[in-house]
């Protein structure tokens, strides 16, 4: 039974029908029977396994095919008319061409199976930020992790009404075959289409897919952003709230800022913080002319391995009812799951992510392949189970953002925290944002990675058009735009140790931010931006002296001309279509490093 009339959606319905010839259709409206009735049809043939029903209420285990368990970036596809359109970060391939290879791979797949209409909406269902999308698929654990992950059922439709404004998202897992994997994103049909995975990132079409890659593009011809950012309320002891948003590479500690418990001393004190995203930010002009943001999810999509009770308290409890995990270890002790960084109780009695038992007397740290957990398996959690999740969360109106904040693993080169001199200064800053590759990635340790605002693989269209619309929306903003900053919690001594305790004691940074967006803190003006004078970064209870504090503010000038060089090379890829005023900021930054 359809939950709408909109024949946009209707149509568009029917020609996929036709296309993969499902058996049977089934629509998703959000009840607690329908959702339960998929639960245990999922149970039953093996796709799921439910867990401990009185430690992890709710939860249940999936594993993936193992050539299926990463977000694939070879695969993945910007589908412009212009192949310039979609710049060159982006892969691209002529629309029409992929509209016929990826029918051609999805022809007839569905025969013996179902498909399931899943009515989403990307925000709280009606808000003036939000998006509504359709995703079609044939897998039950899509629909499961999409009714987590965003706010699914009847009143979606109701709300879109018979407007074609929807995010067309259609998946076919096919034979999950690696050779015929595509994800494929169409901006200028709003349109997303992914063939041959089963893997949450590649198949939950409203995360980076429509989230970011169709929304950015949305956004730059709406006139308003969608940004890879954590979104976190910063509660003083007086009770106000101010908003920060913050970009940050992966390996960088977004979820743990978003996230982040206020060490004992701020605590005490009065200060919290509050959970608005850990991954992804919309936001809009309000119609007091400043910047409001909504979190697009309704779950978090977290790494597993490396969550724990010290690193990362609250991502954790999240995870402990109605949670689907993924490529986890099995302990068939009690019926939980286990991953590498959980804690040091290796399990004996055990299933690794493959579904083999697995020997925790062979468990090497350094060797991966020794590992019960995949080291990208994942927990699809409910943003509700958050202890710190913002009163403000499932509001459509969004929170007012006070500063944007960039960040990245730099060993020498950013110091602790730096505001930028100016929004069109601080576009400067996130467009040349870095991080130095660790261990986690593949390839040498210590090679500098550019990822402008954290959005290299999310941006759905130029990179050079992306920088301008930033641009765009600070004249736009004038003087009630946020403040800019750029964070580094990875600065390290000469033998490799980090300086910063990281962690809570962000806080202490976010304080500082704050005050300076209040107009309450003093800086020094360096050749980069402005940094703190360290009497004002409160060390209270720190085991840390104020010269080492003043060691990760310095701003080293050898180091900063190599590095406006590396930006200069960076900058050549987007050739013609880098804005002026981008160019411009390099060279003034050139300019004050030579004085």
């Amino acid at each position: 039974m359809a939950l709408t009339t909109n024949k946009s959606i209707l149509d568009w319905i029917d020609e996929k029908v036709e296309l993969v010839k499902p058996d049977k259709v089934v629509w998703i409206d959000g009840s607690e029977e329908q959702l339960d009735a998929l639960r245990k049809e999922a149970v039953e043939t093996g796709e799921m396994i439910k867990l401990n029903e009185e430690k992890l209420p709710g939860c249940y285990l999936h594993r993936t095919q193992p050539n299926d368990v990463a977000r694939v970036e070879d695969r993945t596809f910007i589908c412009s008319k212009k192949e310039e359109d979609a710049g060159p970060t982006n892969h691209w391939c002529d629309p029409d061409e992929m509209y016929k290879k990826l029918y051609d791979i999805a022809r007839d797949s569905y025969k013996g199976r179902t498909m399931y209409v899943i009515p989403f909406s990307m925000g709280p269902i009606g808000s003036p930020l939000a998006k509504v999308g359709v995703e079609l698929t044939d897998s039950i654990y899509v629909v499961l992790n999409m009714a987590i992950m965003t706010r699914v059922g009847k009143a979606v439709m109701d709300v879109l009404g018979d407007s074609n404004d929807w995010v067309r998202g259609f998946h076919a897992k096919c034979d999950v075959d690696p050779e015929k994997r595509y994800i494929c994103q169409f901006p200028e049909d709003n349109a997303i289409i992914s063939v041959n995975s089963a893997y949450g990132g590649n198949v939950l079409l409203g995360k980076k897919c429509f989230a970011l890659r169709i929304a950015s593009y949305q956004g730059w011809k709406e006139g308003w952003m969608a940004e890879h950012m954590l979104i976190l309320g910063l509660q003083n002891p007086k009770g106000e709230v101010k908003y920060i948003a913050a970009a940050f590479p992966s390996a960088c500690g977004k979820t743990n800022l978003a996230m982040l418990i206020p060490p004992k001393y701020l605590r005490d004190k009065g200060y919290k913080i509050w959970t608005v995203g850990d991954d992804i930010s919309w936001m809009r002009i309000g119609k007091d002319g400043r910047l409001y943001a909504i979190n697009p999810e309704n779950g978090f999509f977290g790494v597993a391995p490396g969550t724990n009770e010290k690193s990362n308290f609250n991502a954790l409890e999240s995870t402990k009812k109605g949670t689907i995990f993924t490529n986890v270890l099995h302990n068939l002790d009690d019926n939980t799951v286990w991953w590498e960084g959980l804690n040091k109780d290796l399990p004996t009695n055990a299933i690794d992510w493959k579904g083999q038992p697995w020997d925790a007397s062979k468990f090497v740290k350094a060797d991966k392949s020794t590992y019960g957990a995949h080291p990208n398996s994942r927990f699809t959690a409910p943003a509700k189970n958050c202890p710190c999740i913002s009163p403000e969360f499932d509001k459509g109106e969004g929170v007012p953002i006070s500063a944007i904040v960039f960040g990245g693993r730099r060993a020498k080169c950013a110091p602790l925290v730096y505001q930028s001199k100016s929004w069109e200064n601080g576009v400067f800053v996130g467009s040349a944002m870095a991080s130095e590759t660790t261990a986690a990635a593949a390839g040498a340790v210590g090679v500098v990675r550019r990822d402008p605002m954290a959005m290299l693989p999310f941006c759905g269209y130029h990179m050079g058009d992306y920088f301008q619309h930033w641009l765009d929306m600070g004249k736009k903003l004038g003087d009630k735009a946020p403040k800019i900053f750029n964070v580094n919690w990875f600065r390290t001594d000469d033998e490799g140790n980090f300086i910063w305790p990281g962690f809570g004691d962000n806080m202490r940074v976010l304080n500082w931010i704050i005050d300076r967006c209040e107009g309450k803190a003093d800086a020094t003006e360096t050749a980069i931006g402005y940094v703190p004078k360290p009497e004002d970064i409160d060390l209270t209870d720190l085991d840390m002296d104020i010269d080492t504090l003043k060691d990760i503010l310095t701003v080293d000038k050898d180091t900063w001309t190599k590095e406006a060089a590396e930006i200069e090379e960076h900058y050549k890829k987007f050739g013609d279509r880098l804005p002026q005023e981008i160019r411009n900021q390099l060279e003034t930054l050139k300019a004050n490093l030579e004085k």
